[in-house]
């Protein structure tokens, strides 16, 4: 894989974060923020507001990547059904101008998409099947796929579930359940609520391959093994000897969300390891990653990347 200059939106943020640290080991790497500024050396940063006029555009020009990597979002889901109107902005019609112009320049686009697409009715989704998305936040998401191939066929989109070590410590779930068991708190689990998450860092190392090989179109991007979020929360309490009685297994009905949540996100990835020629790393791979990035002090690392 040749050095390229990759740009990759939301840089502050839990994935955007993560494919940064993987990717700027091989590459030349600019990394936009906006609310949440960045303090490191490790790769350029950019202040944008993507939402201002010409953003975009200067942020093209003035990083000029052969390869840009779209995480930047609303990505909190009762955020966005609280203000409708940004999560539009954010989520659809910024990712489709982005393509339009990255199309129009000749790089390569990755734009990162979300497995809440489907209503979680059945699960074992392939890329073929209808999305049904349940609130505004997969709505968006979704007319965001839709704009993005439209605006630039060569272009791709990942659905993904992720979790890793982020600036804040509170954007993953495997974070949020660190923390409480680590400090002695109880915790639900929802047993009813079946995902596929992938490590942050894997993610990114996975977004890289699919650039370097070319692909374009839709795929699905998540991790190898699917489990419920009650089981994921053993998982962690087990790899860090922490105390998983702490935790309760709970209906996602019991947790007081405000928004509607998909109960089983199990997503195929048959179409993205065999453009790969190589299984994606599960669920067991991830947590050792996690674990070994926290003895190696990675969490306060990255804490410590947060201006202010």
């Amino acid at each position: 894989m040749r050095k390229r200059r990759i740009l990759i939106t939301g840089a502050s943020g839990l994935l955007g974060l993560n494919t940064a640290v993987e990717a700027v080991k091989a590459h030349e790497v600019f990394g936009q923020v906006n609310r949440h500024p960045l303090r490191t050396e490790a790769f350029t940063t950019i202040q944008a507001d993507l939402l201002a006029p010409g953003a975009l555009e200067r942020l093209l020009d003035q990083t000029r990547p052969d390869w840009v990597i779209h995480c930047a979002a609303l990505a909190n889901v009762d955020a966005c059904e609280n203000d409708p109107l940004q999560a539009r902005q954010l989520n659809s019609e910024v990712p489709c101008q982005l393509a339009e112009l990255v199309a129009r320049g000749g790089a390569r686009l990755l734009h990162v998409s979300t497995d809440a697409v489907f209503d979680g009715q059945r699960g074992g989704y392939t890329e073929e099947d209808a999305p049904h998305p349940l609130g505004t936040y997969a709505q968006t998401k979704l007319d965001g796929e839709r704009g993005v191939l439209a605006a630039n066929p060569k272009a791709i989109v990942a659905r993904v579930n992720l979790f890793g070590w982020s600036i804040s410590g509170t954007r993953s779930l495997a974070e949020f359940f660190f923390h409480k068991l680590f400090t002695g708190q109880p915790c639900m689990g929802f047993t009813d609520v079946i995902f596929c998450p992938m490590l942050a860092n894997d993610l990114g190392l996975v977004f890289l391959k699919m650039l370097d090989a070319g692909l374009s179109g839709l795929y699905h991007a998540v991790g190898s093994e699917c489990t419920s979020k009650y089981e994921f929360g053993l998982r962690i309490a087990r790899r860090f000897d922490l105390d998983e009685s702490l935790i309760a297994p709970k209906s996602v009905h019991e947790g007081g969300l405000k928004a509607a949540r998909s109960l089983n996100l199990t997503l195929r990835t048959d179409r993205l390891t065999q453009a790969l020629g190589e299984p994606l790393p599960g669920l067991s791979t991830g947590l050792e990653g996690f674990y070994t990035l926290y003895q190696q002090g990675y969490p306060h690392w990255v804490e410590q990347l947060q201006e202010g």
